[in-house]
This record gives C-alpha cells, structure tokens and sequence, in this order.
C-alpha cells in the first residue's frame, strides 16, 4: 500500500461504514452526503485492492478482509482520538455525550438511579443506555464500543480490562413479615430447615457458592425454587413460606418484607466499575467514572 494517498478522513468513513453496513446511515454518522461517501468507499476499494462491502439484500455486508480490518482500525482511530482530546477540557455542563452502561438487574434497582441521576444533575446534556450485562461478550463489545462502562465483580472481569472497586456488598435473609420462623439471630441450622429460594442468572440451577460454603460446614439447604432474577425475589417470598439471600441494598427501603442479617458470615461480594483501555484516557469518560464512583462510595448500609 503506497501510505502517501493515505487519508485519515477515509478510515474514519470505513469505520463508520463497517459499524453501519449502510452508505445512507453512514452519511448521515459523518455528515456527509450519499454520494460523497459513496466515492471515498470507491477510493477504499482501491487502496486495499478489495470491495471491502459487497451490496446485499438490506444494506452491505463486509468482506473477509474488510472484517480483518475492522479491529486495528478501531483501535488507531481510537488512539488518534484519545492523543486530540486527552488536553481538552471537559464541561460536563456543556456535554452532549451518550455513554452506555452495562450491569445486572439488581445494580439497575439498587444503584442505578442515583447513578443517572447524580450524572444527569451535573451534565444535564448526558444521554445514558443501559443494558443488560453479558460477561462472556463484554470484552468484545467494549473494543467495538457498544459498552462504555460495566458494573460487575471485579475479579469476574476480563483480565485485559480496568477495573475500580466501588462497594461492598452484603446478603441479608429475606421473607414475608409475619413468617413464623424467621427471626434476628438465626442459627446456621436455624436457617438450613427452612425452604429457599435462589437466584440462578444461568438459569435453572439449584446450587449457589452459599451451598458451597455449607457443605464446608456439614450443612446442606433444601433449595426448592431458582429464579432468573433478584427482582423476582420479594413478590415470591411475601406470597409464600420460602425465604432468599438477596443484596441488602436491593431490599434496605421494603417494608413488606421481613429482613433479617444472613447466619452465613461470609455472604456477599463486591461491585466495581470496569471497562477498556480505548476509554481510560478520554476525559468525559474519565469524568464519568470519577463521578459514579463519588455517588457510590462504600457507606455501610445497616439493618434498621
């Protein structure tokens, strides 16, 4: 490849046309006019010796070389982008930035508000997606960036990505107000004869690293219910004699629930923010991150 016709303005154009698969929405992404993108995609063809995007039935779809492309292309805009807006100053009251999270239900519930609302209030022009957490594709989707941010356990992240610890979290023993026997100071074989039911993300599974953690001790628990959800929990326990292990800050405001502190000591976890090395120097990322992780600090939340 001869680098001297080399023309940052058309790589930009390719990643705008590999993201979209479309020459009209590509257009309307760069500000440009169909024709206009239609001759610097004739321009790319030449360059790299390929069709790069071959018509289809709806829109284009990419060669094999174009797909080769599309990673180390992402990865040298993003560099020349991040080098022109590291020194920039950022007014997150004159932003317009869109940033996407991505967590589980119960950070959606238990955290999530004050999250938007604590970056809605300082940069009122911020648009926030919010999208379910999938560990297996988070890698991928952050260097695509179709995530911006995660919420999750840092030690489950990949380990190419940043993290930031941002709380911990502990489980409290869930069930309807007047359940016979459901009390404060339970006892490990106190709790073990009661029915349970857990929260299996996977789907189905009747095994937790609680059941783990009790089989260490000699105990085992009668699971008769898993759930896709922690915010399925409170509608079941409060209909039935079945008891849960849910986060405490999911539930610290119900008052149709009786809650009372997990006799297994060591229960809980820890959430903290993690995302790719493409954002970490960007300064309303930067900023992003500094403010969620104020709106989130790690203040104990006790049992009433």
């Amino acid at each position: 490849m001869d680098t001297k016709r080399l023309d940052l303005n058309l790589l930009a154009t390719l990643e705008a046309l590999l993201d979209e698969q479309n020459v009209t929405r590509a257009a309307a992404r760069l500000h440009m006019s169909q024709p206009a993108v239609s001759a610097q995609l004739s321009r790319l063809r030449d360059l790299f010796d390929d069709p790069l995007l071959i018509p289809a039935h709806r829109g284009m779809i990419p060669t094999a070389k174009a797909l080769e492309l599309r990673s180390p292309l992402r990865l040298a805009l993003d560099q020349v982008r991040d080098t022109l807006t590291t020194h920039q100053h950022f007014d997150p009251g004159q932003t317009s930035l869109t940033i996407t999270l991505a967590c589980t239900d119960y950070v959606q519930a238990a955290v999530g508000l004050p999250v938007i609302n604590t970056l809605r209030r300082q940069a009122p022009g911020i648009r926030i997606g919010l999208r379910h957490l999938e560990p297996a594709r988070l890698e991928a989707q952050m260097v695509r960036g179709e995530v911006d941010l995660a919420f999750m356990t840092p030690e489950e992240a990949p380990p190419t990505l940043r993290h930031r610890h941002l709380y911990n979290e502990t489980y409290v023993l869930v069930g309807r107000p007047d359940h016979p026997r459901l009390f404060d100071g339970m006892t490990i074989g106190d709790y073990v004869q009661l029915e349970h039911v857990i929260v299996s993300l996977s789907g189905g599974h009747f095994s937790t690293p609680v059941d783990q953690a009790l089989k260490v001790l000699g105990y085992s628990r009668n699971v008769v219910l898993s759930a896709a959800s922690f915010l399925l929990i409170p509608g079941i326990v409060t209909q039935s004699d079945l008891v849960a292990l849910v986060p405490q800050r999911l539930v610290r405001d119900r008052r149709d629930l009786k809650v009372v502190a997990s006799p297994i000591e060591s229960a809980g976890f820890s959430v903290g923010m993690v995302w790719n090395e493409r954002n970490h120097a960007h300064p309303a990322q930067r900023w992003v991150r500094e403010t969620i992780g104020q709106a989130l600090q790690d203040v104990p939340v006790g049992l009433d």
